[in-house]
């Protein structure tokens, strides 16, 4: 089992004194909206802001974007697999070269819009079931790997602690931060629990802050079977079209603030 070290905001041997706090956000779609992201964006740190493939469009993207970088929140870009029916949680099977050209063309609009608000992306993190399936496949994460460094090799690879994405990030010598999930429970083997099943979420924010409290404070992750994977993390995400995502992003920040962390943007974590 691979065990993800940290980065070096960390106080004597495995310990985290910082964290960061990212979101997914702008996944809506013309005049529909899904989730509060003008709320999400006074809690968090970093936002991933979806690129038109699962959800939002460029007048969402540039709105978030805009709100985000006034904010002093870090931005990233946050492709899919082309799935708005299905909002980019359903599996697809493409050749490496499609995947390439899919993550390209997501992260160049990214960058598009960003630098018309005049602002910048700094990181990347794949969504849902394209994020899900890199974990676990080497040969998938190469093929988004290449098309990141392709286009800037500065940008931060945010992926998932024990996957196959981080570890093909870091052979390619991009910048990388190990993200856990506030709101997901875990299996055996560190991928997360499958969305059908009634144990897969955390919907009440002191369990999902005990569950972040164990990442950062202990690092380790309990999985479902009561099992323990020893992890360093960087960055913990709330679920943006959560119904309790506001509550959770506030009591997990405030709640690791207490206990001595400090919050910061994905560039402050691994500078």
């Amino acid at each position: 089992m691979l065990i993800v070290r940290n980065s070096p905001n960390t106080e004597g041997e495995g310990k985290m004194t910082d964290f960061n706090l990212n979101a997914d956000m702008a996944e809506g779609y013309g005049p529909w909206r899904m989730g509060d992201d003008d709320g999400l964006l006074q809690i968090i740190s970093s936002a991933n802001i979806a690129c038109g493939f699962h959800a939002g469009d460029y007048q969402i993207m540039g709105a978030v974007m805009k709100l985000a970088d006034s904010l002093g929140v870090s931005i990233g870009a946050h492709p899919s697999f082309y799935d708005l029916h299905g909002f980019g949680r359903r599996q697809m099977r493409l050749s490496y070269s499609e995947i390439e050209r899919l993550i390209a063309y997501q992260l160049g609009a990214s960058l598009g819009i960003a630098a018309a608000e005049h602002a910048c992306v700094t990181h990347i993190k794949p969504h849902g079931a394209i994020n899900n399936m890199a974990c676990a496949d080497a040969s998938l994460s190469a093929a988004i790997v290449r098309a990141v460094k392709a286009i800037d090799s500065d940008i931060i690879m945010l992926a998932p602690v024990l996957s196959e994405l981080l570890t093909e990030a870091e052979k390619a010598g991009l910048p990388v931060a190990a993200e856990v999930f506030a709101d997901r429970a875990y299996m055996p083997d560190g991928q997360l629990v499958p969305r059908g099943r009634p144990d897969a979420m955390i919907h009440d924010p002191e369990a999902s802050l005990t569950h972040c409290l164990r990442m950062f404070g202990d690092g380790e992750i309990q999985t479902v079977d009561g099992g323990r994977l020893r992890v360093m993390a960087q960055s913990v995400c709330v679920h943006g079209d959560g119904p309790a995502a506001l509550a959770t992003a506030q009591h997990i920040k405030h709640g690791l603030q207490a206990a001595g962390f400090q919050i910061k943007t994905l560039p402050q974590m691994i500078s």
